[in-house]
């Protein structure tokens, strides 16, 4: 009999149990569960809600199970209700009456609600931890290739020269705001909503204070309707998780791009690639398309939340036990593809001279053309006229603008001299690029420097 039933006069339909179940998915948070209990039992003790020696019983009973979970000696019952209820039985069935005493002023839904803050809190840290690393590894390839010179591009189109330095470390700077986003999303989530019972908070002399001191939180939370109807804190991890997982997907689609025979700017790992069934030379960038595959699999978690919650009346509804299978979907994913994102780059083979071929080609030193004129006194739109002419020509005569003869561009106009071929020089392109963020090589290096300054910072803060 469910532990709930003194209501009613007969046993809910089976299948109705089974559709009401939760512990398939929320069994996972048996620690947290535990933890919350253990530091309510505390509480309940030290306020004389219950006596001292109940207190201590119960403590050592959930201690108990979860060395034999964690032990594999205690396994969870498929027919439970969900990991409350399961770690509740256990304990009552171990310990007695004490255990009927420790659901005194609480309810299930603060306790959902504490296990799911609980468990995301520790989720977050290690989603943290990987999101550092990838940046980490993102320097180290940036810094190593400071200065090889490969196309920028707009529209898919080749646009301007840049350093493969600078293309990797623009992915840092979006896993550092990445980061932030988690932060911020943890700070939100560290408080406490535990006493506030079923909605209305207790008539018993609990310190709220208290297990959020036990628990690490910083505050218990200031309402008790607040505390137990709302999953903002699990919109805003999933809506993170999501950002970041764009971040992933479009990184992806360039590696999968830049491996292409097309490009050829990279090759990736044997480890980290897959064969064809029918075609023996192909090698497939496997990872990085179920990475782009799985983006969208986090962005539809985020988008389950959201629609889960935006008709709810206060306070708590079923439809809340909803937020578990989405938001650790997400959570899961995140972490499967950050794990096997990290050692596929790290591992990647740059091919410098094809970055540097195809940096060659497409005129992409056109609007350095443009700025020597300017430089020389020219308006900037007349210079850019101008140069769009000489581009047509090197169409014409199938050449570069390197190529052009310096008789073409005086026949254009007199301020160009010997000295243009060094203005459009592709090495002087990128190395006269100092603007601040900019992509020469120097700039390159201060821009490593000062994301590894920080992440040093996020780590030791």
């Amino acid at each position: 009999m469910a532990m709930w039933a003194g209501r009613f006069s007969k046993e809910v339909d089976e299948g109705v149990n089974a559709f009401n179940s939760s512990i398939s998915f929320d069994a996972r948070m048996y620690k947290q569960d535990i933890a919350g209990s253990i530091a309510h039992a505390t509480m309940l003790g030290e306020q004389g809600i219950i006596s001292m020696s109940d207190s201590l019983e119960i403590i050592g009973g959930l201690k108990e199970i979860l060395a034999d979970i964690d032990g594999g000696k205690l396994v969870f019952d498929p027919n439970a209700e969900d990991i409350h209820m399961f770690i509740e039985a256990e304990l009552t069935k171990r310990i007695g009456d004490a255990g009927k005493r420790l659901h005194t002023s609480r309810s299930r839904n603060d306790q959902v609600a504490l296990d799911i803050r609980l468990y995301l809190r520790d989720e977050i840290k290690e989603i943290r931890a990987l999101v550092v690393k990838l940046a980490e590894t993102v320097c180290d390839i940036a810094e190593k290739n400071y200065d090889v010179i490969m196309p920028g591009y707009t529209h898919l189109q080749r646009a301007q020269p840049i350093t493969f330095g600078h293309h990797l470390m623009a992915y840092a700077q979006m896993l550092l705001r990445d980061i932030g986003r988690l932060d911020d999303t943890l700070k939100r989530m560290n408080v406490n909503p535990l006493g506030s019972c079923a909605l209305a908070g207790t008539t018993y002399n609990i310190d709220r204070e208290r297990t959020s001191s036990l628990l690490g939180m910083t505050e218990p939370m200031a309402n008790s309707l607040d505390g137990v109807s709302d999953r903002d804190f699990c919109l805003e991890l999933a809506s993170a998780l999501s950002i970041c997982m764009v971040h992933l997907s479009r990184f992806s689609e360039e590696i999968i791009l830049w491996c292409s025979w097309e490009f050829k700017f990279i090759e990736l790992d044997d480890a980290f690639s897959t064969g064809s069934s029918i075609m023996p030379q192909k090698k497939n960038p496997d990872v990085t398309e179920l990475i782009r595959g799985k983006s969208g699999r986090v962005i539809g978690d985020n988008m389950t939340l959201l629609t889960m919650m935006k008709g709810l009346p206060l306070a708590y509804n079923k439809d809340m036990q909803e937020d578990k299978e989405a938001i650790f979907d997400a959570v899961d994913n995140i972490k499967l593809c950050l794990s096997t994102f990290i050692p596929m780059l790290a591992t990647m083979t740059v091919i410098k001279e094809n970055m540097r071929k195809a940096a060659a080609k497409g005129f992409i030193n056109a609007t350095d053309c443009a700025d020597y004129l300017v430089k020389k006194g020219m308006p900037f739109r007349t210079a850019y006229k101008l140069t769009g002419e000489l581009v047509a020509l090197c169409i014409e005569k199938n050449t570069t603008l390197e190529e052009l003869p310096l008789d073409d561009y005086k026949q254009k106009n007199e301020l160009f001299d010997s000295d243009v071929y060094d203005a459009i020089n592709l090495d002087t392109c990128v190395k006269e690029r100092k603007s601040f963020g900019g992509p020469s090589p120097d700039s390159v290096l201060l821009q490593v420097k000062t994301v590894r300054k920080k992440l040093e910072e996020l780590c030791n803060g």
